[in-house]
């Protein structure tokens, strides 16, 4: 039997999670990414960071199902600074329209990450200030992140996620990819 093949890429901001697309919007396709290899989950066109993909489907079923609690980290840059009632209220779940979250981390990052900027850059309010925070889920639900800090009074301008279990962004440039060995998962 084949070795499973897994690659980690840093899907830039406003790229299609796939492969194709009939509208010309930006997709995976433009990458290098190796043949038969697809995304096991996905990052909606507006966010970016972390994407893992694999030509394994049993490893994609592991990754993306919230019985198996993959831990998956976001930063997400967001206005204003969640105090921590805030947080204790994203840690604890919050009301969607589709119900309520599961727990998760939620903690306010001391200081911006170390990101390279975004094309375009997020809009700028001279009197808003902004803050990140760093999100540890193991549920996915579309667009949850943007959701739940717009349920709790602050609205998502950026998002990043930075981690799939032990397997990070680090080293990878906005499009860089890379291979991941199994033994990170």
């Amino acid at each position: 039997m084949a070795k499973s093949r897994i690659v980690a890429i840093n899907k830039p901001y406003g790229v299609l999670t796939q492969f194709t697309c009939k509208d010309g919007r930006p997709t995976l396709s433009r990458y290098g990414l190796p043949a038969g290899v697809y995304p096991a989950g996905r990052l909606d066109f507006d966010s970016e960071g972390l994407l893992l993909l694999t030509d394994d489907g049993g490893l994609v079923h592991r990754l993306t199902d919230p019985r198996h609690a993959h831990p998956r980290v976001y930063w997400a840059q967001v206005e204003r600074v969640p105090d921590e009632a805030t947080l204790k209220t994203l840690r604890k779940g919050v009301l969607l329209s589709d119900g309520k979250t599961q727990t998760c981390g939620a903690r306010l990052l001391p200081e911006e990450p170390e990101l390279p900027a975004r094309h375009p850059p997020i809009r700028f309010r001279l009197n808003v200030p902004t803050s990140w925070i760093e999100l540890t889920m193991t549920e996915g639900r579309n667009r949850q992140v943007r959701r739940m800090t717009a349920a709790v009074g602050h609205p998502c301008l950026r998002l990043v996620r930075a981690a799939i279990g032990k397997v990070t962004l680090k080293g990878l440039e906005p499009g860089q990819w890379r291979w991941v060995d199994r033994r990170e998962l």
